[in-house]
């Protein structure tokens, strides 16, 4: 049997899945790693620990299938964006390799966020005014980590380590690009003014590709280690919310998929880049026809995360002598809440937050406590809160894109119907769920198939995704959403002032 690898280089972990020729998974691995967070806002990674996971775990997919005798076509990649880090001439790491959840950056963005100029970056980039894209954390470099700067030969992300340490070339897919603030998204090309702000010179940087651009002749030392031919194609591939949406087969008008993992976003797919005047939203390259439109939030799965871990200590304990799983016990508990949470309404700001509001500085509240407020109303209005920070991103999205008529879910969160019913109750529409959540990585075979000649073009991808599960809106809760959200997005605009107040105090505390 012949089979194509996805990989996709996530937040916490890569993952490496082969896929059949008609998208059905055959094997998988999965590699984790840390975060390093030695201050409260830097969110760093070790690219040799991620280079070791992204090896390591294709190999244990190619081992697995080489004991069926199946065949490997080649290996196609998904990675998160937003990554840079310093190498030197030599392809040597300068720096830790700085993530998309890192705010160290925030008055640079704030500043340029404030200008004219700042605003022209953005139409022409699509690629809000942030600390997580690259274009801010270079300035921030230039200023503040001077001698790295000078050593620099090249800023990458980690994908394009990867594919520097297997092959010993520098390119950068056209989506990974797109997401940087520094690539003009009309010209497909390095924008000289984000240049400019960044100080630097297009050199420093890797040479653009399209998302199908595929190489063979991996260094043959790797090639023995993973057990594959030299001559392996290993496609670019895109980022991995744009895969997200090729993988869920939301690519028509009106369709929107939702990701919550670590963090989450939702996406439409348009044929021309959308760039919104209140820079509210993305616009990045899938293929050079198609445009994924959207959103990301800081807060998804890893909200619920820090509630288990510090709030959960019994049910984890109960979860591993049971064989269970801490989450589903949680979720029980929010079960038994009605929605709403009886008013008890969170702002799941944790990492602060990117679209739509691009503050660095929101922090996380629980709002209208009162004494009849249990456990169990705090762990559902988590929840609840996760899925009105997505459908605030959804309203800005219908504004610049259109109506959105139904949604494709994918990532963690799926693994709780409780959580997708309330996605589906929030927006007032239907939710459709895959056979397999692991989008990203079908997305990047998908891609991979095209970029051989065994598919003629994306549109081919549903007979790749069969749905497995449909969720319809309950009207009456929705209702009731739809007044609490309107309460969600009022306390955003009342603390706003307050939030940054909140950061300066918290990042003096820390460093004294």
């Amino acid at each position: 049997m012949e089979y194509i690898i996805g990989v996709d280089i996530g937040t916490t972990s890569t993952k490496a899945i082969a896929f059949d020729l008609n998208g059905r998974i055959v094997d998988k691995a999965n590699v984790e790693y840390s975060i390093l967070n030695t201050r409260p806002s830097w969110s760093e990674q070790r690219p040799d620990e991620i280079f070791d996971a992204v090896m390591n775990s294709i190999k244990t997919v190619v081992d697995k299938n080489k004991e069926k005798n199946n065949r490997l076509l080649a290996v196609s990649f998904s990675s998160a964006m937003h990554s840079t880090m310093a190498v030197d001439d030599k392809g040597e790491p300068l720096t830790n390799l700085i993530i998309w959840a890192d705010t160290r950056s925030k008055e640079y963005a704030q500043r340029l966020k404030e200008t004219r100029q700042g605003h022209e970056i953005y139409m022409k980039t699509g690629t809000p005014i942030h600390p997580m894209a690259p274009l801010s954390k270079l300035a921030w470099l230039r200023d503040n980590m001077k001698e790295v700067y000078q050593k620099a030969y090249k800023y990458i992300s980690i994908k394009e380590y990867v594919f520097y340490r297997l092959f010993g070339q520098y390119i950068v897919d056209y989506s990974i690009a797109s997401a940087t603030g520094l690539f003009n998204i009309y010209a497909f090309k390095w924008e000289q003014d984000a240049l400019d702000v960044a100080g630097i010179s297009c050199d420093r940087l890797s040479a653009p590709v399209p998302t199908t651009y595929t190489l063979k002749g991996i260094k043959r030392e790797y090639a023995e280690y993973l057990g594959i031919d030299v001559n392996t194609p290993f496609i670019a591939g895109a980022s991995d919310g744009c895969l997200a949406n090729l993988g869920t087969n939301a690519i028509k008008p009106g369709d929107a998929a939702v990701t919550i993992g670590t963090s989450g976003a939702i996406r439409v797919i348009s044929d021309s880049p959308k760039s919104d005047p209140q820079e509210r939203i993305f616009s990045y390259i899938l293929t050079k026809d198609r445009y994924v439109l959207g959103g990301p939030i800081n807060n998804g799965g890893i909200v619920f995360r820090w509630f288990r871990d510090n709030f959960a200590a019994d049910e984890v304990q109960k979860a591993k002598q049971e064989g269970m799983d801490a989450y589903d016990i949680l979720t029980q508990e929010a079960q038994k809440i009605p929605a709403g949470s009886d008013g008890l309404i969170f702002l799941p700001y944790l990492l602060g937050e990117r679209a739509p509001h691009w503050d660095a500085d929101a922090r996380g509240v629980f709002f209208g406590i009162n004494i009849k407020h249990t456990r169990g109303h705090f762990i559902r209005a988590l929840l609840e809160g996760v899925i009105y920070a997505i459908y605030d991103v959804g309203k800005a999205l219908e504004e610049t894109a259109g109506d959105i008529n139904k949604i494709y879910v994918t990532g963690g969160f799926v693994r709780s119907p409780l959580w997708v019913q309330i996605l589906s109750d929030v927006f007032g529409r239907k939710v459709l769920q895959a056979e397999s959540y692991e989008s990203s990585c079908l997305g990047a075979a998908i891609l991979g198939m095209k970029a051989l000649g065994i598919i003629d073009g994306l549109d081919e991808v549903e007979r790749f995704v069969p749905v497995s599960k449909e969720y319809l809106p309950d009207k009456k809760n929705n209702a009731i959403y739809k007044e609490i959200f309107e309460m969600y997005a009022r306390l955003y605009n009342l603390l706003k002032g307050e939030f940054s107040n909140a950061a300066n105090l918290q990042d003096r505390l820390f460093l004294d």
